[in-house]
């Protein structure tokens, strides 16, 4: 068997079939393919335990790793995954709020909308993520998790432009309830592609980058609803809203396709040195890469992790106040005073703090003690919490002061987050990540469809109980940390009782409590698809 022995060194695909230990090596035609348009590119299957055997082969402690070419390696996973995910989530949001400034250009009179079926529109979205997301999840292990992705967002963008063309509240609705169903996949996808590209050491800061994105698609949305405003054409500004924006997003979906990896082990810009790396690396996360292959057992398991509900209940309570901010945050903005083309604008100072609230998070977590996260999280609640007190409590003419208040509110993003880097770096084994995934964010439709429900048009413009709803689903998010970090604590120190119990390695496999007692060695169980319960690594 031919073998590199530099990172950098050039990709070969004259490696013979097997390896002197009977492993066959994949080569690089099967991985990368041979030019743009090879089914290795454009849909890529192909079965990775080999590659992962040759990896851990290359790497098989932290010790044959150049901590030099480590990071080059790093910085290169960098300039590819985060640009693509962060403009993916600059889109998602965006998309999702087309809807609050086509409020503000006149749909509701256009449209002769009426009592709640504003609010609706804005549920009837989440209502078609609520039905496609576990089975999009399920798509999606069995398919190349890029494509995949770009795919459904080229999609969002053909249903977006679909609503310029609504007539009624009925068209309407359908084509929101489609558009959700193919967004569902978004934030699984992200988190997914996060855990294969890096070590759960990276993953709160990465998802911060892309999440950050958030709140560029909040500014971007209010400089783009602004720009809109002020087209005269022969169509109503709230049409160009739908069509400008899912023009931009169908192109992008068509750009991500070809440049999104799938996987490291199919990344074509890579060097075959760099993909051994980028796989070897991943060796201490023991949460596995890339498994096609659903499990029945994994499937039981995610259920019955008290884990799983407990990140179901955080998607819950941390999307109510999204569901209401997302579609009324123009409405609340306009009833402090601001005419439609200010409300636009005002909504770029939210979405930069956004992006400070997630750094300032992601800054802290970095430089505070292993195991801290559920307690930044709790802190970052504490401005959300007074900032929500004092636009309930200010007079109502204190217009800067409950602006101030209301820009405060966005400090939950830097809490949720961190929230979503937990789930990523204590779940393990494929078809249990993708599950536990799509749990936090059924939560998450669960909350968005309510969320609207609480600001109803007898309360404008004020909103008092939207807003209380926000206050109440604060207080429960810190509660869900602190339950978290208590589970997490107990569970760990279980499972290190269980290994202390176990001296050596065993072939023999027992089960304790759902936790395995067997103390393999880290290179068996680092891609071998177990759970985090069933890994006593």
């Amino acid at each position: 068997m031919s073998t590199l022995s530099k990172v950098g060194a050039e990709p070969s695909i004259s490696y013979t079939e097997e390896a002197t230990d009977g492993r066959r090596i994949i080569p690089d035609s099967d991985l990368v393919g041979t030019h743009p348009f090879s089914a290795a590119r454009l849909w890529n299957r192909e079965p990775l335990d080999d590659f992962y055997k040759e990896a851990l082969e290359k790497y098989p402690n932290e010790a044959s790793i150049d901590p030099i070419e480590e990071m080059k390696l790093r910085k290169k996973i960098d300039r590819l995954i985060i640009p693509c995910l962060a403009v993916c989530y600059a889109f998602y949001y965006i998309d999702k709020t087309t809807l609050s400034y086509a409020a503000i250009f006149g749909i509701k009179s256009d449209l002769k909308l009426h009592g709640t079926q504003y609010s609706w529109l804005s549920s009837l979205f989440y209502f078609g993520w609520l039905a496609w997301s576990l089975p999009s999840n399920l798509l999606m292990q069995r398919s190349p998790s890029g494509k995949y992705l770009a795919i459904n967002i080229f999609l969002w963008g053909v249903l977006l432009m679909a609503q310029a063309a609504s007539r009624n509240f009925t068209e309407l609705a359908v084509l929101r309830i489609l558009s959700g169903a193919f967004e569902a996949i978004a934030d699984p996808a992200f988190m997914l592609i996060t855990t294969m590209f890096y070590r759960r050491s990276e993953q709160p800061s990465r998802i911060s980058m892309w999440y950050a994105a958030n709140g560029v698609g909040v500014a971007g949305g209010g400089l783009l609803g602004y720009a809109i405003g002020h087209i005269k054409g022969s169509l109503a500004s709230w049409k160009y809203e739908f069509l400008i924006v899912g023009a931009l997003c169908s192109v992008w979906g068509i750009v991500l396709f070809f440049i999104l990896p799938d996987s490291p082990p199919t990344t074509r810009t890579f060097t075959r040195g760099e993909r051994l790396l980028a796989v070897g690396r991943l060796r201490e996360n023991q949460t596995g890469v890339d498994n096609k292959k659903f499990k029945w057992d994994q499937f039981r398991e995610t259920f019955y992790d008290p884990k799983t509900w407990l990140f179901f209940l955080l998607g819950l309570v941390g999307n109510i106040p999204n569901g209401g901010i997302s579609n009324f945050s123009t409405l609340i903005i306009e009833g402090l005073g601001f005419d439609t083309l200010q409300t636009t604008l005002l909504g770029i100072p939210q979405g930069a703090l956004v992006c400070i609230w997630i750094g300032l998070g992601a800054f802290l977590n970095g430089r505070l003690p292993a195991n801290s996260r559920t307690l930044v999280c709790i802190l970052f609640m504490l401005p959300t919490i007074a900032g929500t007190l004092g636009f309930l409590l200010a007079p109502q003419d204190a217009t800067a002061g409950r602006l101030i208040c209301y820009y405060l509110t966005g400090s939950y993003q830097a809490s949720f987050v961190l929230g979503l880097s937990i789930i990523t770096s204590n779940t393990a084994g494929q078809t249990k990540k993708q599950l536990t995934s799509a749990m936090i964010w059924l939560g998450a439709c669960v909350g968005n469809i309510s969320g609207p429900f609480f600001y109803r048009t007898q309360d404008a413009p004020t909103y008092h109980l939207g807003i209380g709803s926000m206050l109440v689903s604060n207080c429960i998010e810190v509660l869900i940390f602190i339950a978290l970090r208590f589970y997490l604590i107990y569970q760990n120190r279980k499972r290190d009782n269980l290994a202390a119990a176990v001296s050596e390695p065993t072939k023999d496999s027992e089960s304790l409590g759902g936790i395995s007692t067997v103390r393999p060695h880290e290179n068996d169980t680092a891609f071998a698809d177990m759970t985090d319960l069933q890994n006593v690594k």
